[in-house]
C-alpha cells in the first residue's frame, strides 16, 4: 500500500497536448499523479489517477487517447466539450462544476475551460480497456 497526501505530490505545469500529430498549447493547467500502473507503450500508465488544477480561463484543447477517462469536478466551473471526430468541430458542449462526472470514451475528442474566476479541480481517472476480440 502506498499512501500520501495529495499536496505531497508534484505539481507538474503541462504546455502542450498532441492531437492528430500537432502540439497544441494547454494554458494554466498543472497534474499531480496520485497513482499509477503499468506501461502502454506510448508513454502514458495502463491505469492512473491525476488531480488537474487549472486556473481562471485555462484550457486543455482539443485531443483524444486511447484509454479511457473519467473525471469528476471538485470544485469550479468548466466548459467541457466533445467534438465532432470526422470534422473537430464542436458536437457538444456543456457547463460542468461541483459533483459532475464526465466520462469520455477511447479516442474520443474532447477538451475543456475553466469558466469561473477561481482556480478549478477535477480528480482524473484513466485505464486502458481492451476488446475480448482484440486479446484473441
Amino acid at each position: 500500500m502506498k499512501v500520501e497526501h495529495w499536496k505531497d505530490v508534484e505539481d507538474v505545469k503541462i504546455e502542450k497536448f498532441p492531437y492528430r500529430g500537432k502540439m497544441h498549447d494547454v494554458t494554466g493547467t498543472s497534474v499531480r499523479w496520485l497513482s499509477s500502473h503499468g506501461d502502454d507503450g506510448n508513454g502514458y500508465p495502463e491505469y492512473g489517477l491525476r488531480f488537474f488544477t487549472i486556473q481562471p480561463g485555462g484550457q486543455i484543447p482539443i485531443h483524444n487517447h486511447f484509454y479511457h477517462q473519467t473525471m469528476y469536478i471538485e470544485s469550479g466551473k468548466f466548459e467541457c466539450y466533445a467534438y465532432n471526430p470526422d470534422t473537430d468541430e464542436v458536437a457538444e458542449t456543456r457547463v460542468c462544476g461541483p459533483g459532475s462526472s464526465i466520462y469520455i470514451p477511447s479516442m474520443e475528442p474532447h477538451g475543456m475551460k475553466n469558466i469561473g474566476n477561481e482556480p478549478a479541480t477535477f480528480l482524473c481517472c484513466i485505464c486502458n480497456v481492451y476488446d475480448e476480440d482484440e486479446n484473441d
